[in-house]
């Protein structure tokens, strides 16, 4: 939208996106554009406000769209409702001043809250001849003020009477090293003392011993922050070495088990064939005793005697089912078992770790005797032993230690 001022005869340019809405702190920032130079800005509050961050997305957008990205501007600043800024603020507005993308010729105030007044003067004060900082009370006075610096003329027009160290000299210095001290972090500033005599001294004295204890406090907190740093960093260090340390010992014990498990991997399929090969020999073996057992049922001889041979055939070719039965049973989790078994206990050898497994797998003591090869008392003798080895109290049994290792082994 393009309009005229009623207060000046320069064309006024707005449009709806050179806002920027502040809802936290209950304003609305608005920029205009004054014939070919002047940005207006102002508020839209209820009431009084404290300005928090500086729009400065904002203003590189109205100079973009008007094409005044390299062109020296003015600002002119309407501060009705402002009542204070924050220090966020004044650091932007500071910074702006002295390292400006787009070059400023002037800002210029007006509506000023006599308590924001002090504010205002600070920042003329910190600039000094760099960019023109006014004061006015109204739009009428900041836009003569423009049309003064467009001119090169003086905005203030001090006294020529008025001594170097008078009061106004003296509070516009005082003010100026404020402002950099606090907006700008300026701190070596060459602060000019007045006489000793003189009123304004003891300020300015306190100035340079605030000065001095600031380059104090900054020095310690980049000390600290330093001793921080390398704590940290030895921190950061020492986990690092035990990070690698840790991945190694992992990268170590991958390898272990790997290799355990190759090699365990290779006795199964060892095993398997020993398994098939002994099954098969079984089988031919129980054929063959069927063969004979028919054989014998077919002869004529002695009744007694014919039973007896018949009973023993019989007896063989159970022994031999039997046998083939606990051969062809050893599954995954017998394997794994077994392995539990014999690395929880060493000392066991394989005709142990096999009783073991037919214990666990609810074979009776007759069952495995014949499996092996000997006779019933023989086993409860290797039974007993076992349970030496094993290192089970009086009141625990075997059968019942294998069983609960199992389970765990399952759980796990």
């Amino acid at each position: 939208m393009t309009h005229h001022s009623q207060n000046t005869s320069l064309t006024v340019v707005e449009k709806p996106n050179w806002r920027s809405e502040h809802p936290h702190a209950g304003y609305t920032k608005i920029i205009k554009v004054a014939g070919d130079d002047i940005l207006l800005a102002s508020l839209e509050a209820k009431g009084s406000v404290t300005l928090d961050t500086m729009d400065t997305d904002l203003m590189q957008r109205v100079l973009s769209e008007q094409g005044l990205e390299s062109t020296p501007v003015f600002v002119v600043w309407d501060l009705s409702h402002v009542a204070a800024m924050s220090h966020t603020y004044k650091k932007e507005t500071a910074q702006l001043i002295y390292n400006a993308t787009t070059p400023l010729r002037g800002i210029v105030f007006y509506n000023i809250d006599p308590e924001f007044a002090t504010t205002v003067e600070t920042f003329s004060a910190i600039v000094n001849e760099t960019v023109p900082v006014v004061s006015c009370s109204s739009f009428d006075e900041a836009t003569d003020a423009v049309e003064r610096i467009r001119r090169g003329e003086e905005t203030e027009r001090p006294d020529e009477t008025e001594p170097e160290d008078s009061l106004e000299s003296r509070k516009k210095e005082f003010l100026g090293y404020i402002g950099r001290l606090s907006w700008l972090n300026m701190l070596k500033q060459d602060i000019m003392l007045p006489p000793q005599d003189s009123p304004a001294y003891p300020f300015f004295k306190a100035i340079d011993n605030l000065q001095s204890d600031l380059v104090e406090i900054t020095r310690t907190e980049q000390e600290e922050l330093e001793q921080v740093r390398k704590e940290c960093d030895k921190i950061l260090t020492e986990q690092t070495i035990q990070l690698n340390a840790q991945q190694e010992l992992h990268k170590q014990l991958k390898q272990q088990l790997d290799k355990e498990k190759a090699e365990l991997t290779s006795r199964i399929a060892s095993q398997e064939m020993e398994l098939t090969r002994i099954s098969t020999a079984i089988a031919e073996k129980t054929s063959s005793l069927q063969q004979l057992l028919d054989i014998i049922k077919e002869l004529d001889i002695d009744s007694l005697q014919k039973e007896q041979m018949i009973k023993s055939c019989e007896n063989m070719i159970e022994t031999e089912m039997i046998e083939k039965k606990l051969n062809i049973e050893l599954t995954s989790t017998d394997s794994d078992f077994l392995l539990k078994l014999q690395k929880q206990h060493p000392n066991l050898n394989q005709r142990e770790l096999r009783i073991c497994l037919l214990i666990k797998l609810n074979y009776d003591t007759r069952e495995i005797a014949r499996s092996i090869g000997i006779s019933t008392r023989g086993m409860e003798s290797i039974r007993y032993r076992m349970h030496k080895k094993i290192g089970l109290s009086r009141h625990q049994s075997i059968k019942g230690y294998l069983t609960e290792l199992a389970a765990h082994e399952q759980g796990a």
